[in-house]
């Protein structure tokens, strides 16, 4: 079975109260005002055009040029293929197909049309070029009837198209130049305009982005256990610890764990590089301009005050702090503001990447 039509039961009465409203309208107005016999003053494919115009007012097939144009063009070259192909068989074939040719070589896909030619050529009494009047104006009717129900029921119709590019780029993980070539690739009409397909996947891929990255907290990606010192920790101790477990930022804590400074890898090269033995030139330069005075413990090296974050924060409010900011290392604390791990621009890297993956 196909798959359940995702609409509720408010644009179901919609869709059906505007399709009997529409078809009354018009079968009214052609009863009334329409010629006289052998000529029809109504055609049953205005029912199909009908529920393309209410029901699905944003397709491509049911726009005011596809339903007037594709229409006329098919109901004509169905009277030519009634006049000019002797065997009735094979001017059906004909009708249809050359229609269909004329509506993609004219842009004006409209399904029905294709019912008009074959009319043409099955009732060829009545199908005479002077019935060409009464059945446009049903037609020009419909549109008619369809712009006024849309737009009285928050539908758009005519359907705007989307402008190229409208859509923000790479949104949902692809460009505009991608659904081209996925499009060139599937080579099959779509009964969606391009634009609005792309708009629908920017949203789709948007949500799951969202869904994926936007759930995310700072406790799920945060790096533990954290390591951290205390302010009077000897800088050698510190820059041990940091050595021998690989990372370039160690939290300082109280002793309650609460954090009131970090220092970095960077503190270290640049005011107290203990992995390197004064030579020769440095003592030169301490003979002659004296020691110049180096802090031995944590605090005189960590920035303080520093930016941390709860562990329940959502990983999206990250963003800014690391690519405006420009923090590289930011501790993680839970609701008791105490240690519980430390977020690195790694960290973050793998769940943006984890999350455009997944969308």
């Amino acid at each position: 079975m196909p798959a359940r039509v995702r609409i509720n039961q408010r644009e179901r009465l919609r869709m059906v109260s505007g399709i009997v409203l529409s078809v009354v309208v018009v079968a009214f107005i052609a009863h009334g005002f329409g010629a006289s016999p052998p000529i029809p003053w109504m055609v049953a494919s205005l029912g199909s055009s009908a529920v393309l115009v209410i029901a699905l007012p944003s397709s491509p097939l049911a726009q005011p040029w596809p339903v007037l144009a594709g229409s006329a063009l098919s109901y004509m070259v169905g009277l030519a293929c009634a006049a000019l192909v002797p065997s009735v068989s094979l001017a059906c074939g004909l009708a249809v197909g050359l229609a269909m040719m004329a509506m993609l070589a004219l842009r004006c896909l409209h399904p029905p049309g294709g019912a008009m030619a074959l009319f043409a050529v099955l009732h060829p009494q009545e199908a005479s070029a002077m019935a060409v009047v009464p059945v446009l104006s049903n037609v020009l009717v419909l549109v008619l009837v369809g712009m006024v129900f849309n737009r009285l029921t928050g539908r758009s119709y005519p359907h705007a198209q989307l402008r190229k590019g409208h859509a923000p780029e790479g949104s949902g993980g692809f460009t505009s130049d991608d659904l081209d070539a996925a499009l060139t690739h599937y080579n099959q009409v779509l009964d969606v305009s391009r634009d609005d397909l792309e708009g629908l996947l920017h949203l789709a891929g948007k949500a799951a982005f969202q869904r994926t990255l936007g759930s995310l907290h700072c406790g799920q990606i945060m790096s533990t256990p954290a390591h951290a010192v205390v302010a009077d920790t000897p800088l050698r101790d510190a820059w041990a610890l940091m050595r021998r477990h690989a990372i370039k930022a160690l939290p300082v804590v109280d002793e309650q764990r609460v954090v009131v400074g970090i220092v970095t890898t960077a503190d270290f090269m640049r005011l107290a590089n203990l992995d390197l033995h004064d030579g020769m030139g440095q003592r030169l330069r301490s003979l002659i301009l004296g020691q110049p005075k180096r802090p031995d413990r944590v605090r005189g090296l960590m920035s303080s005050p520093v930016q941390q974050v709860q562990e329940g924060r959502h990983v999206m409010d990250l963003v800014p702090l690391f690519s405006e900011a420009g923090h590289h290392h930011i501790p993680v604390v839970d609701e008791s503001q105490q240690l519980v791990g430390i977020i690195t621009q790694s960290d973050l890297v793998k769940a943006l990447a984890a999350a455009v993956a997944q969308s």
